[in-house]
């Protein structure tokens, strides 16, 4: 009895938990721990004024993206797989350069864990994609991935998921081509369409049936301003989409692109 005492004294005095952030790039694959990273020679404490996870002020023990991303270059993609399945896409060239948007991975500390998102939530810890002056390129609340597992070296999204793009023959200045570039920036992380994309946390939106097929477009368009004001459950995840996130426009694109795909199933 006293040996299983023992060994149970031992494992409650471990850290809270050996997370491992590891990096897919073919031969500048590798992998880092919590206290690794920590311990980086460029890593330094940093404020965040109005942090888009936790809706405040926050400061951080970070590491600038780029001096984990060295190799790479501001062609490449990469995508931000999260514990849960959220899988944000992202070029690299924001997340490479030194301002005037600067991206961080934030480290979350076991003995000094940061707080719960919200009641009954997990923190945004281990690994957490955060920027210092945001607004000042446009960065938004979609490449704030928290709770990061992998970074991965991929092909971008045109390319590895054909059956998403909208029809080759449509103007380059088309709204639906707009569109499609603010899916991948704000739907991507969590949905799917036509069977194409990493997310594990949202449905298809265009298989079995697009939304633009069932929802009527004021219904459509309060859906993604204001999930809550239309569709109210405790598990729901997704997020309200401003006006300061997605302008009016821009929302016009992305169901001009969604309406446009109902019609290229596949």
């Amino acid at each position: 009895m006293r040996v299983c005492l023992l060994l149970l004294t031992g494992l409650f005095t471990l850290p809270l938990y050996a997370a491992q952030l590891q990096l897919d790039a073919d031969a500048l694959s590798r992998q880092w721990s919590t206290a690794e990273l920590l311990d980086h020679p460029q890593a330094m404490v940093i404020e965040v004024p109005a942090d888009v996870s936790y809706k405040r002020a926050m400061h951080y023990r970070a590491v600038p993206l780029a001096a984990l991303l060295e190799g790479l270059g501001s062609d490449d993609h990469l995508q931000a797989v999260a514990l849960d399945g959220f899988a944000a896409e992202m070029p690299a060239a924001p997340l490479l350069q030194a301002g005037p948007a600067r991206a961080w991975l934030a480290v979350e500390d076991p003995e000094q864990p940061w707080p719960p998102l919200a009641a009954g939530k997990p923190s945004a810890g281990p690994f957490y994609l955060v920027w210092t002056d945001p607004q000042r390129s446009g960065i938004r609340p979609e490449q704030w991935p928290f709770q990061i597992a992998r970074l991965r070296r991929l092909q971008p999204v045109e390319q590895r998921f054909p059956q998403m793009r909208p029809d080759p023959a449509l103007p380059a200045n088309a709204p639906e081509r707009l569109g499609f570039a603010l899916f991948q920036q704000n739907c991507m992380a969590c949905h799917r369409l036509n069977g194409g994309g990493d997310a594990q946390v949202g449905p298809d939106l265009n298989l079995p049936h697009n939304p633009t097929e069932y929802f009527a477009a004021p219904w459509l368009r309060q859906l993604i301003r204001d999930p809550q004001s239309l569709r109210q459950w405790p598990q729901s995840k997704m997020p309200a989409f401003s006006e300061a996130v997605l302008n009016e426009a821009e929302l016009d694109a992305l169901l001009a692109y969604l309406e446009h795909m109902a019609g290229r199933k596949s």
